[in-house]
């Protein structure tokens, strides 16, 4: 076991996760690449370490019970706790909206909101361990009432992101609600929980399209999941600040 901070940050073998990672360990974390394929995990992980960083893969999924209670299993065995976890795992179908079906919606619910839920519960035992344990949930800004309100915005006119802007909005109000359920809970008050948007970051979700590089869409995720105890929960923010619900 390790004295410096443990960090699980899912779907972390590439883009935005793997650079949020990298970040996290730089910064002195031990940090667990989850990851449902264990190649890209193991890939992921030696290029961390080539650079010097404490960085391990963890073979998690986070749309089955049985894989998240293996690795927390073995987040429990190797670490004990578990200091930050980083919710970041995430997937995005692009359909026109008019097109969409309940069933099309399925696949992106399943991951990223069913999957949040089961992780963060999965976890808490280990987080409850930790002296500052922090959640970060990674939205968007396509999740925003505020900004999709806007016809003219790039949010409201981005009709094929439908299922994925409602998943992100559910992130959002899961975060708020989190947040009052620990702050209300004596054992539980140490927990600090926001969601955060990356902006429009060049990855693999948008064809790599974005203008922000996957390292500067990571800055608000690592400041929230290194956030001091003065640091604000229930929030959702970006790289500059509080983001409109």
């Amino acid at each position: 076991m390790t004295n410096a901070p443990i960090a699980l940050v899912t779907g972390a073998d590439r883009g935005l996760g793997f650079a949020t990672a990298r970040l996290l360990a730089r910064r002195g974390l031990t940090v667990l690449l989850g990851s449902r394929d264990a190649a890209k995990g193991e890939q992921a992980g030696f290029a961390l370490r080539r650079e010097g960083l404490t960085a391990r893969p963890l073979m998690i999924d986070v749309t089955d019970d049985a894989s998240v209670q293996a690795a927390a299993s073995r987040i429990d065995l190797d670490h004990g706790r578990l200091d930050v976890l980083v919710n970041n795992a995430g997937v995005l179908v692009r359909r026109p909206a008019l097109e969409v079906t309940a069933d099309d919606m399925r696949l992106e619910f399943e991951t990223n909101v069913f999957g949040l839920v089961r992780v963060v519960h999965g976890m808490l035992p280990l987080l409850r361990r930790a002296a500052e344990p922090r959640i970060v949930n990674v939205s968007s800004d396509s999740a925003s009432f505020a900004n999709t309100a806007d016809p003219d915005s790039m949010f409201g006119r981005s009709h094929e992101s439908f299922a994925y802007s409602a998943t992100k909005a559910a992130v959002n109000m899961l975060t708020l609600k989190y947040a009052h359920a620990f702050s209300d809970d004596p054992a539980l008050q140490h927990v600090k929980i926001n969601a955060v948007t990356p902006g429009y970051t060049a990855t693999d979700l948008n064809g790599f399209r974005g203008t922000k590089t996957a390292e500067e869409g990571a800055t608000a995720a690592v400041h929230w999941a290194t956030v001091a105890a003065e640091g604000a929960t229930g929030g959702f923010f970006d790289e500059s600040g509080r983001v409109p619900w």
